[in-house]
């Protein structure tokens, strides 16, 4: 698989910027997904994914990340 150029010849900083952000986004997705299970209508169609933990878990990784990302953009890597 070909890798576009801005990404093939990105600092380590701004791959773990890149990474971090998607984490961050998955973690906004399943607040809202959590959210919208809080408030079902129906109280015994639960599902069977763990929103709340996958939310946590990623926003965790993603803040992470994206804290790598600063320490390295501001050394100028």
């Amino acid at each position: 698989m070909h890798e576009p150029d801005f990404i093939l010849f990105a600092s380590d900083a701004t791959r773990y910027g890149l990474w971090g952000g998607g984490l961050l986004a998955l973690s906004l997705f399943a607040s809202w997904r959590e959210h919208r299970r809080r408030r079902r209508r129906n109280i015994d169609r639960v599902g069977l994914m763990p929103w709340r933990d996958v939310a946590a878990l990623t926003g965790f990784a993603g803040l992470a990340l994206m804290a790598f990302a600063a320490v390295g953009w501001l050394g100028g890597g």
